[in-house]
C-alpha cells in the first residue's frame, strides 16, 4: 500500500484530506457514544457519593432508635473540687451523698542522709515483702504477708552497692515498691513508695548485711525496716491507709482513691476528705447532652443528603439565561452541570425523604411533628440543628425518645421519625433497592456502550483502510491514465510537424 505522502501524486487528488473528512463522520458515532458514556460515568459517580451519604444517614437514624442512646446517663458532684464521678452503663438515675474522712495512701519510707546519689551504701541483700502493719495486744508492731504475695530478695554485690545503683536494682526487681532519690542541701536520700495504696499493700524491709551486723546504722542495714523486730534505720513518712468514707450513711473502706464498685454503674474518685457536715452530693440523671448531640448528628447527615440530591436533580434554566445579567447566568451554572437531572430514581429518594419530614407521628405525646423539636425543614428543605424548641424537648425525654424511635405494629407511617427514616434509607441501600439497582443499570448503560464503541471503531479502522486501498488504485489509474495522455500529446504533436 502507498504512504500517507503519496497518496494523490499520481492523480493530483487531496486523498488524506478527503480520507480525514470521511472519518470523521465516521467519528462521530463514536464521539456521541462517549459522550454518553461519560455522563454515565458521572451518574454512577454520584450514585456512590448518594450511597455513602444515605449510609451516614442510616447511622445516625439507628444511633436514635437504640435504646442505649437513651439510656445513657451523666453523673455530676456537687464539689468537683472533692470529687470526680463518670457514670458508665449500668448507673441508675438518682443522687447520693459522701464524706471521706481519709484518702487512701501508700506506705513510704525515707533512708538516713547520705552525701550523694553515688555514696556507697553496703553489700549484701535487701528483702521487700508486701503485708498489713498492725497491733498486738500489748501494742507491739505486727506484720501479716499479704495473701499471694511473694516476698523478693534482692543481692547487692561488688560494684552495685553505690545509692544510684541499689535504687535502680529495687525498681528492676518487680517487688511492688518504687524507689527514688531525693537530693537536697543536706544531701541525698533513698525514699521506698509501694507501688498500690491501701494497709495491704504496706512492706517491711529487711537486710542481710555484708558486714555481719544487720542491727547496726552501718553498710546495708541502714535500709532496713521491720517495726515488728525493732530494727529500722529508715523512717516512715506516711504509712499505708485505706480510703474511709460514708456513702449515704454507710462506711465503706477501699484500698484506693477509685471507688469503682461502690455505686453500680459509677467510678468515683476521691480527690479530698470531706467532713460530714458538709457532704458532696452525687446526682445521676440521663444524660441529654448525648442525646442532643444524636439528635445533631442525625439532622446534619440528612441536611447532606438533602443538599446532594438537591444540587444533583436541578432543572437544567439554560432558557431563562437569555436577558440575565452576567452574574445572574454565572449562578445558574451548577444547575447546568447536575448530573441528575430528570434523574425518576434520585427524585423519588427525595421525594419520600422530604415525605417524612413532614409526616407526624401519634407516638411521642405532644411532640408529633419535627417542629414541634424545632426542626422544621426550610425553604431548601435542610433542617435546624440546634434552637431554644430542641431545647425545651430534651425535657420530654420519654416523649422525646418515643418521638425518634417508637413504633407502630399497625401504622409503619406513623412510627417514629428515625424508624421512618433508617427503614425508607435501608431500602434504598439493600440488594434490590433503589440506589443499588440504579447503580447496576448504569453500569450496564456504561459496559454496552464500550461493545458499541469498540465494534464501531473496528468498523472505521476497516472502512479507513478500506478506502485508503481505493484511492490508491485510483491513483495508480490516473497516473497511468495521465502517462497514457502525454504520450498521445507527444504523438499528435510529432504528426503535425
Amino acid at each position: 500500500m502507498a504512504t500517507i505522502s503519496s497518496l494523490g501524486l499520481g492523480s493530483g487528488l487531496d486523498v488524506e484530506s478527503i480520507i480525514t473528512k470521511l472519518m470523521t463522520v465516521e467519528q462521530q458515532p463514536i464521539n456521541q457514544i462517549n459522550t454518553r458514556t461519560t455522563g454515565l460515568k458521572t451518574k454512577l459517580s454520584t450514585y456512590g457519593q448518594i450511597q455513602s451519604s444515605l449510609s451516614t444517614l442510616r447511622d445516625a437514624a439507628s444511633k436514635l432508635t437504640n435504646p442505649d442512646t437513651w439510656a445513657g446517663t451523666k453523673a455530676t458532684a456537687s464539689d468537683s473540687t472533692a470529687i470526680s464521678v463518670t457514670a458508665s452503663s449500668g448507673a441508675a438515675i438518682g443522687s447520693a451523698t459522701l464524706s471521706v474522712s481519709q484518702l487512701a495512701a501508700s506506705q513510704t519510707l525515707a533512708s538516713t542522709t547520705f552525701s550523694s546519689s553515688t555514696a556507697t551504701v553496703g553489700q549484701g541483700s535487701l528483702t521487700i515483702e508486701l503485708g498489713t502493719w498492725g497491733t498486738d495486744v500489748d501494742g507491739a508492731s505486727t506484720f501479716t504477708a499479704k495473701s499471694g504475695a511473694t516476698a523478693v530478695t534482692i543481692n547487692i554485690g561488688p560494684g552495685q552497692d553505690q545509692l544510684s545503683q541499689v535504687r535502680d536494682q529495687i525498681n528492676a526487681a518487680g517487688a511492688g515498691v518504687t524507689a527514688s532519690i531525693v537530693t537536697d542541701a543536706t544531701g541525698s536520700r533513698l525514699t521506698l513508695t509501694s507501688r498500690n495504696s491501701g494497709e495491704s499493700n504496706a512492706f517491711r524491709v529487711t537486710v542481710a548485711d555484708a558486714d555481719g551486723n544487720a542491727g547496726d546504722a552501718a553498710g546495708l542495714s541502714q535500709l532496713a525496716y521491720d517495726p515488728s523486730t525493732s530494727v529500722s534505720q529508715m523512717s516512715l513518712t506516711l504509712p499505708a491507709a485505706n480510703a474511709r468514707a460514708i456513702l449515704n450513711g454507710l462506711p465503706i473502706s477501699s484500698e484506693s482513691n477509685s471507688l469503682s464498685s461502690a455505686i453500680d454503674g459509677l467510678n468515683i474518685i476521691l480527690l479530698k476528705t470531706i467532713p460530714p457536715t458538709q457532704p458532696v452530693m452525687l446526682n445521676v440523671t440521663q444524660d441529654a447532652d448525648a442525646i442532643k448531640k444524636a439528635i445533631t448528628d442525625f439532622t446534619t447527615a440528612y441536611n447532606a443528603v438533602n443538599q446532594l440530591l438537591r444540587s444533583q436533580t436541578k432543572v437544567d434554566t439554560s432558557k431563562l439565561t437569555a436577558n440575565m445579567s452576567t452574574d445572574d447566568v454565572a449562578s445558574l451554572q451548577a444547575a447546568r452541570a447536575a448530573s441528575l437531572q430528570g434523574d425518576s430514581a434520585a427524585l423519588g429518594i427525595q421525594n419520600r425523604l422530604r415525605g417524612i419530614a413532614g409526616g407526624v407521628t401519634s407516638l411521642g405525646g405532644s411532640l408529633t411533628r419535627l417542629a414541634d423539636v424545632g426542626l422544621a425543614p426550610g425553604s431548601d428543605g435542610n433542617l435546624p440543628t440546634a434552637g431554644a424548641k430542641l431545647d425545651k424537648a430534651l425535657t420530654k425525654l420519654d416523649d422525646l425518645k418515643q418521638f425518634f424511635m417508637g413504633v407502630d405494629s399497625t401504622n409503619d407511617s406513623n412510627s417514629g421519625f428515625a424508624v421512618r427514616i433508617r427503614s425508607m434509607v435501608d431500602q434504598a441501600l439493600s440488594v434490590d433497592g433503589t440506589v443499588t439497582s440504579r447503580q447496576k443499570g448504569i453500569q450496564s448503560q456504561i459496559d454496552s456502550n464500550n461493545k458499541s464503541v469498540e465494534s464501531l471503531s473496528d468498523r472505521a479502522a476497516s472502512t479507513e483502510a478500506r478506502l485508503r486501498a481505493q484511492y490508491a488504485a485510483l491513483d495508480t489509474k490516473m497516473s497511468q491514465l495521465s502517462s497514457l495522455s502525454n504520450y498521445l500529446t507527444q504523438q499528435i504533436t510529432q504528426l503535425n510537424k
